[in-house]
């Protein structure tokens, strides 16, 4: 319990040395990763049930050879690909938008830099090392946000392709 206590101080100093951008970077890294984690567990809880149920259902068939067979074969997969696929597009969005949010806090924190100058002139080195952490410090948190989105969500995507392609292979057109 102390441990947690421990890690919420150090967060929430973190938290106030980088301004209230990495508010933002924090919201949009975790909206991406409930996305991720939800994905991954499409994938491998609902999804193999899915493909179960298609399988069968193709197996089930009499007729596996006709256009209309066929037709019906590719509305099977195109319908899993699209469940597959919901998603995807949004985790990549939040991957790419947090190094921008990031950038947000370091236009942030160089406007209060250039406010501690406009007020207390340039005598003060510590008000303006305080304002100077406040642009780097969302910027770094951007982009370790973005690296490990970004790492996870393209093996999320090339798990989502070959889902998708053990799925039409599963499905034999005569």
């Amino acid at each position: 319990m102390l441990y947690l206590v421990e890690l919420w101080e150090s967060i929430r100093d973190f938290l106030g040395t980088g301004g209230d951008v990495l508010y933002i970077v924090m919201g949009a890294l975790f909206l991406m990763w409930v996305l991720m984690v939800e994905r991954y567990w499409f994938l491998t809880g609902v999804f193999p049930k899915m493909k179960k149920e298609i399988i069968a259902r193709w197996d089930a068939r009499e007729d596996t050879t006709s256009w209309y067979a066929h037709k019906i074969r590719e509305a099977w997969v195109s319908e899993a690909a699209q469940k597959l696929d919901a998603r995807i597009f949004l985790i990549k969005t939040c991957v790419a938008i947090c190094p921008l949010i990031g950038l947000l806090g370091t236009v942030t924190g160089m406007i209060t830099v250039f406010e501690i100058m406009a007020v207390q002139g340039t005598g003060n080195p510590r008000l303006m090392a305080s304002g100077i952490s406040m642009a780097t410090i969302p910027t770094m948190a951007g982009m370790v946000a973005a690296l490990s989105g970004m790492f996870f969500a393209s093996r999320l995507e090339a798990r989502v392709r070959r889902a998708k392609d053990k799925l039409i292979d599963s499905l034999p057109h005569h």
